[in-house]
């Protein structure tokens, strides 16, 4: 999880304030079998730092932090030099200060707030230990940034504490507020060396803006002379003819130009109109950052300040039997279309009665978009602790978990408005119900098309799929996804298993795939597929899911997967039509076109006979 840089400190009682420390960014994650300690980019630091991993081994339960990895100078000072310099003088004092838990004992908690999770992150941290719990201060970050300038430290974190943890994902819930000026900047060249300095005069940094390397200046200071010979070793492998800027630069020597592949931080006074870094101090490499990743601090505007014109943070409603806190309805869920949080729910609660039928006494699979579409998101499967007592769940065994695991179930308006304030913009419910868990209500036909291809493309295939059920006497329904392909459901009513009905669509899709060889695959591995749209039978198995009919999906416009007559499945199909906001109109005015998958019955021996199996 990631931060935005504030301008200064403030205080708020909304607000929790730490440490900013300078070192490496690391997620430790301890189980049984092994400790990994890796960056963002995925170096490990097991081997770099073996004291560490050593004492991560000690914590007595499974768990993944995130941290700091810091060494301290002679005045306990976190000193990035030192740390850089470790391998070379392991006698320095090295700790991993940890302020945040993503899971434990195999719970996943990113979804609670982040004030529950430190507590539950405190409790298993042991005591005389170099794994530290990093601790905050309450509201009063005006007094603690005072504090962080006496300590002369790098600055401090301030979060907000009901914030969940969204890995990747760059917030306003997080800031960083910095004492000193510094920046990560990518190496571009170095200049000849004058008088009587060995190996390097100067570095030449850019930082990239739009995937292109912008010049912000050069630095000639920071160095030590091993530091040099080091730099130095590390650049001659990179060194090219040509330089890596699309503008031509000025430079007061002979440059020697490198790729832009290394990255350090630098120290410097202040910046220019132009982004240029005045007073640049070498303060020694990254190896934890790619250079694609060195653009320019963002600093975001907060104002932390209560207006009375600000809407409610969270409202308390009723929902038949049952009250709910929904949570940030003003959050911007889909930033480009203006769409809130809020807006999503409303949508749910207009189409309740629509989604419900097909989502009654079916396990759920939770696609969590907690930020909105601004990132993936991530998948949740385990009720755990979160859900309400009230709501109807059903342990089940999970493959991907290797253990059994509370499968929220969906059969009311008051759970489908708790998953959507989890950050649920779709919903996904298993193919069969608790009732008959390995007997699948109906089969479904995936159309997954690349990015090669054209819509056209896609509903040539689903005409094709029709034409084959309309031969085996099938009645086929067909809806968008909601994304780019179509769907293609033949009711069953659990009148068959798994096996048999996954059976059945394998052979669909081998006669669809001879029908449009040119255009279609079964190929499941996406660089394996050549362009072409691939047919997959594959989601016919047990705990596999689809959005739902009717459900919202995580892209730009909210799209919705919608019903479709076969009419209307033609050249010249816009799936984006189908949306937030034309849904209720067309279902008012259509009807449910899906409602056949729940109520009718196919006969497969008889589709088999009809198609000379």
């Amino acid at each position: 999880m990631l931060a935005y840089s504030a301008e200064k400190a403030f205080n708020d009682p909304e607000w929790l304030f730490e440490i900013k420390w300078d070192g490496y960014r690391a997620i430790a994650e301890i189980n049984k079998k092994e400790i990994l300690l890796y960056s963002r980019n995925n170096i490990s630091f097991v081997s770099k730092y073996p004291l560490i991993a050593e004492a991560l081994k000690k914590i007595k339960h499974d768990a993944i932090f995130d941290g700091e990895i810091v060494a301290l100078d002679e005045n306990n000072k976190p000193n990035f030099q030192l740390l850089q310099n470790y391998e070379k003088d392991s006698s320095l004092p090295l700790l991993y200060y940890v302020f945040d838990c993503l899971n434990i004992d195999g719970k996943d908690i990113k979804d609670i707030p982040l004030i529950q999770r430190k507590k539950l992150l405190k409790k298993i941290i042991l005591p005389k230990s170099i794994i530290k719990y990093c601790d905050h201060v309450m509201e009063k970050g005006k007094d603690f940034f005072s504090a962080i300038i006496q300590n002369d430290l790098e600055g401090m974190m301030a979060k907000k504490k009901d914030s969940l943890y969204s890995p990747g994902v760059r917030t306003n819930q997080w800031l960083k507020i910095k004492h000193h000026h510094v920046q990560e900047a990518v190496i571009a060249g170095f200049t000849e060396p004058r008088n009587s300095r060995k190996y390097f005069g100067a570095l030449i940094l850019g930082i990239y803006e739009k995937k292109r390397l912008h010049y912000v200046g050069h630095t000639g200071t920071g160095f030590t002379e091993q530091t040099l010979k080091d730099l130095h070793q590390k650049m001659q492998p990179h060194i090219r003819l040509t330089s890596p800027f699309s503008e031509k630069i000025k430079t007061n020597a002979p440059v020697t130009w490198v790729d832009p592949v290394l990255v350090c931080n630098i120290k410097f006074t202040e910046k220019t109109k132009s982004d240029q870094l005045r007073h640049p101090v070498f303060m020694g490499l990254r190896i934890d950052k790619a250079a694609k990743e060195t653009t320019m601090e963002e600093t975001n505007a907060v104002n932390t300040k209560k207006q009375k014109t600000q809407k409610k943070e969270s409202e308390v409603i009723t929902v038949g039997d049952h009250q709910l806190t929904l949570t940030h309805g003003d959050k911007l869920y889909w930033p480009k279309d203006k769409i809130t949080k809020a807006d999503m729910i409303n949508y749910y609660s207009s189409m309740s009665k629509y989604i419900l039928p097909y989502l009654k006494g079916r396990p759920q699979s939770l696609k969590r978009n907690p930020n909105g579409i601004i990132d993936e998101g991530f998948y949740h499967k385990d009720a755990g602790d979160i859900a309400p007592k009230w709501i109807n769940t059903v342990k089940l065994y999970s493959d991907s978990a290797d253990k059994k695991i509370n499968y929220i179930i969906c059969d009311d308006e008051a759970t489908l408005f708790f998953l959507n304030n989890l950050g649920c913009i779709e919903i996904n419910p298993w193919n069969s119900t608790v009732k008959h868990l390995d007997e699948p209500d109906y089969l479904v036909m995936d159309i997954d098309p690349s990015e090669k291809n054209a819509f056209d493309d896609v509903v040539d295939v689903a005409l094709v799929l029709k034409e084959i059920f309309d031969k085996a006497a099938a009645k086929s329904y067909c809806k968008t996804s909601g994304a780019t392909g179509l769907h293609v459901y033949v009711p069953f009513h659990a009148a068959y298993d798994y096996e048999q009905v996954r059976s059945f669509a394998n052979a669909i899709a081998l006669m669809t795939q001879e029908k449009l060889p040119a255009t279609t695959t079964m190929e499941r591995s996406l660089n394996k597929r050549n362009g072409k749209i691939y047919l997959d039978y594959l989601q016919n198995k047990k705990g596999q899911t689809l959005a739902s009919v009717y459900s919202l999906r995580p892209r730009p416009g909210a799209p919705v997967s919608t019903p479709l007559l076969w009419k209307e499945v033609r050249h010249g199909l816009d799936p984006h039509a189908f949306n937030i906001h034309t849904i209720k109109r067309r279902v008012e005015k259509k009807g449910d076109l899906f409602a056949g998958i729940l109520t009718e019955k196919t006969n497969l021996r008889q589709c088999l006979k009809k198609l000379n199996f």
